[in-house]
């Protein structure tokens, strides 16, 4: 399906990607402390609205 270069490159990007996210995060943790306190909730908040239309989505199938 895929050629070996491909999957090469492939695995060679994904490691340089998280290399280069892990890097941006640790040089902005500071920021990220100050800015984006409590962003838990809305996260929480989203996985709640996504429950709700599966029991929704539920519900009406039946």
């Amino acid at each position: 399906m895929f050629s070996l270069g491909q999957l090469i490159f492939a695995g060679c990007f994904f490691i340089a990607f998280v290399i280069a996210m892990v890097y941006s995060y640790r040089k902005d943790i500071t920021i990220h402390k100050q800015f984006y306190k409590g962003n838990y909730k809305i996260l929480l908040g989203f996985f709640i609205f996504i429950a709700i239309l599966f029991v929704i989505k539920i519900f009406f199938k039946r």
